[in-house]
């Protein structure tokens, strides 16, 4: 297949001698040569795939799926009753976890089909896609998402994340639930690219640290990529509240993952609101730690989710209207702080995100209001965000921009900015 008058995401210019004619072979630029076909029509554009770095294939569209087949109503459960009626976190965790009661396997794969297809009309290529196993789900989840990774795997390249929302280490369940991950880790290895929890869930700090020491311990043991929902508040740090993300990284030192870990395998750090309320020492002895210890950490804003959960009105009387924005400012963090940050959609639908699309770019266009980033070098970064940076995050083959969807030589002056 041969693309007429096209220019490359970057270019500064479309005059003539920026258009390119492009070979495509099997998915690949093979090569790029000046345009023999300009003509008064605007070029076309070229640009690198999208990707999710984070989206949760399980629990998308439960606030606007209550119109089953008609006939197939009994394989369709009712979510109606848990439409938010205060849109706190709380709720939408109890909410989520009265929903995962009610999962089947039609219902999963038909709110996790629509989520795919949603992602790759909107020209994503490769996600990961956590999804929930605990006492209550069992493996229904992870055996649906092993389905949609196998029927979209023309499409779509799909890492499954089996990911811990409730507590692996406190409560009435948590040892149950810790149990069922393992099993399925075991039983199921072949399915899973990825590990997650949510150590803020745990009911004391030194439980949530048991649950970032035990995530370390069974992704080197498994060979996956590590993934923490983490520092999921605004609280003003202390030195009895410390943001975790400090912790990981000790912990993932003390337990050698550049030594023992699979050297492709990545750790996102993703949510970590708390960091916002950092000061300026703090961030960089932050940055300076991560840089020096050469761990692959990336970390992931969430800011559909984020903005809606985070900065709710804690405000005097005075200053009703005061909010804290709430969601990392990625930008800064990669431009000023010098560490690897991406963003994406996370949720869609349901009580911790109702509203949104699975559209990355729409994300990233966002972006240019939440962080203020309006310049063109700006732009090109935060579409850097939902593709090759997201990529690289997540550790998916070609993580860099044309480097990797270019194999033939590209004309002097036509490469990105």
């Amino acid at each position: 297949m041969k693309l007429k008058n096209v220019i490359l995401l970057g270019e500064s210019s479309v005059t003539t001698t920026s258009r390119l004619d492009i070979d495509i072979q099997d998915g690949k630029v093979r090569r790029a040569c000046p345009s023999e076909h300009i003509t008064s029509e605007p070029p076309k554009v070229l640009l690198p795939a999208l990707c999710h770095p984070h989206i949760h294939l399980d629990k998308p569209f439960i606030l606007t799926c209550n119109n089953p087949p008609s006939g197939s109503s009994e394989c369709y459960p009712n979510y109606s009753d848990l439409l938010p009626e205060t849109g706190s976190f709380d709720e939408a965790l109890s909410n989520t976890s009265k929903a995962k009661g009610r999962y089947s396997k039609e219902d999963l794969y038909l709110r996790g089909s629509q989520l795919l297809a949603e992602s790759y009309r909107n020209g994503v290529t490769s996600l990961r896609a956590f999804v929930e196993v605990d006492h209550v789900t069992g493996a229904l989840p992870l055996t649906t998402a092993a389905r949609l990774k196998s029927d979209f795997s023309h499409l779509l390249q799909i890492q499954v994340c089996v990911f811990a929302q409730d507590p692996l280490f406190s409560g009435t369940h948590g040892e149950a639930n810790r149990s069922v991950i393992a099993s399925f880790l075991k039983d199921h290895a072949t399915s899973i690219q990825a590990l997650g929890t949510t150590p803020y869930v745990e009911e004391s700090r030194e439980k949530s640290l048991w649950n970032i020491e035990w995530a370390i311990d069974t992704a080197i043991q498994y060979g996956l990529h590590l993934d923490f929902h983490l520092d999921y508040n605004l609280s003003q740090p202390s030195p009895l509240n410390q943001p975790l993300t400090f912790s990981v990284i000790e912990l993932l030192q003390k337990h050698d993952w550049l030594g023992l870990a699979d050297g492709s395998k990545t750790v996102v750090l993703g949510h970590c609101t708390q960091l916002t309320t950092l000061n300026s020492s703090d961030l960089e002895q932050l940055a300076g730690t991560i840089i020096r210890s050469r761990l692959p950490i990336h970390f992931v804003g969430l800011p559909t989710s984020d903005i809606f959960m985070m900065g709710r009105s804690t405000s005097s009387a005075g200053t009703p209207q005061a909010r804290l924005r709430g969601t990392l400012q990625v930008p800064f963090m990669i431009k000023d702080l010098g560490i690897s940050a991406c963003v994406g959609v996370n949720n869609v639908g349901n009580a911790f995100t109702p509203f949104g699309t699975a559209d990355p770019l729409q994300l990233a266009s966002w972006g240019v209001g939440i962080y203020q980033s309006g310049t063109v070098n700006d732009a090109l970064m935060l579409y850097g965000c939902v593709s090759w940076l997201a990529r690289r995050a997540i550790g998916v083959e070609g993580e860099a921009g044309f480097e990797d969807i270019i194999e033939g030589p590209v004309p002097a002056g036509h490469a990105p900015n």
